[in-house]
């Protein structure tokens, strides 16, 4: 199979939605929700999607990726509307749910109907959902492979579309055996879409199952002051580094004291991965859960890979309020530096533009040095 063609990033490429080839209906969806340029994923991706194209993209959550598959999808719905017309996989509930409110919001000229297939939820209810004919259905492989066993007159044989986010995600949750069962049952003449945050072994050979002379395109938004915060951690020069789960695996970093997970992980496999960041080379270090009565579900699953009950960690009231006051404080210079450097960003924006230059864009959603949030009704482990 040939090797994915690389898509340009070029300056030369389109900057507003409209020359993008985007039609009336969604340009009216996305004026409503104030999306005023298109970020650089979605840039690179739309042109080759609405051509057609298979698409790999390369890009982490924040980047606009959910829109950069969604509008070309509902672009060809408007074209050619018929029966269940699109699939996208997630690996978790929660994104599921963001999926389809984003395809419903910029669907909504069109009418656009989704069906949320996810675990957890009643399945008599999907089914019926699955029976209404949505256009898009956005699902968690193992329920969505429930309803093709069991759910009667529901299949995939007249698919258009089929997406897969997050893919990385996907496989390290071991949903690899499920996905390739549906691969089986949908139409080999479909579009396809994969989207990762990273370009595994078990991805890229996803990849050469599933898709068609694909387009390759990918972004490193902020991954230079992605890289320049890592460095000032491993260094010392900075004590303390919030990230996503972008930083669980693949660092060695010998000097963490503690690891502290302000959200528990939905997956056990992702928290043992967190935690193997501290106590590096036989070095000591702590690990600390923050748990509320939501959470008491996904730390005992946690504690079954474990093999044993982790320790409740104790707490002082007074030194709490203590610490509450510094944290606050804290939390007040934090946001005034950050309004400062939005100021000074908007600033140099305005200079390229009015100059003619590009955006350097300077966010950065997967790791950032600040202060941490507060977060309420929490305990800790």
């Amino acid at each position: 199979m040939p090797a994915p063609e690389e898509a340009s990033t070029s300056t030369a490429a389109p900057t507003t939605f409209k020359s993008l080839g985007l039609i009336d209906p969604l340009l009216e969806a996305i004026s409503q929700l104030n999306y005023t340029v298109p970020t650089e994923i979605q840039t690179a991706a739309l042109p080759h999607a609405l051509e057609g194209r298979d698409i790999i993209g390369v890009a982490s959550t924040g980047s606009g990726k959910t829109a950069a598959f969604a509008l070309p999808i509902l672009q060809k719905l408007w074209e050619d509307p018929k029966g269940l017309f699109a699939c996208v996989l997630a690996p978790t509930r929660e994104l599921a749910y963001q999926i389809s409110q984003q395809f419903e919001s910029l669907g909504s000229a069109m009418g656009v109907r989704c069906a949320t297939i996810v675990g957890g939820m009643d399945m008599m209810s999907q089914s019926v959902a699955l029976a209404k004919r949505p256009h898009i259905v956005v699902a968690t492989p193992g329920r969505l492979q429930d309803h093709l066993e069991n759910t009667k007159g529901f299949s995939l044989r007249s698919l258009q579309f089929l997406v897969l986010d997050e893919a990385d995600r996907l496989l390290d949750m071991d949903f690899g055996p499920i996905i390739d069962k549906i691969l089986k049952v949908i139409p080999q003449n479909r579009t396809t879409y994969l989207f990762s945050a990273t370009m595994t072994t078990k991805v890229a050979k996803l990849q050469r199952a599933s898709l068609s002379n694909p387009v390759r395109v990918e972004v490193s938004e902020n991954q230079s002051a992605r890289l320049g915060a890592l460095g000032k951690f491993k260094s010392g020069g900075r004590r303390v580094l919030v990230a996503t789960d972008v930083a669980s695996r693949g660092l060695d970093i010998p000097h963490v004291d503690v690891v502290i997970n302000y959200d528990i992980p939905t997956h056990s496999k992702d928290y043992i991965h967190r935690v193997g960041r501290t106590a590096r080379a036989g070095r000591s270090g702590k690990s600390v859960t923050l748990v509320s009565q939501y959470d008491v579900e996904l730390l005992q699953r946690i504690e079954t890979v474990l093999g044993k009950k982790m320790e409740q960690w104790p707490t002082d009231a007074e030194e709490i309020a203590l610490l509450r006051e510094r944290v606050d404080e804290a939390s007040r210079v934090a946001v005034h530096e950050m309004k400062d450097q939005a100021r000074s960003g908007h600033g140099r924006k305005r200079a390229r533009e009015e100059g003619g230059g590009k955006d350097d864009r300077d966010r950065d959603d997967d790791t950032v040095e600040a202060g941490m949030p507060k977060k309420k009704s929490k305990g800790r482990r």
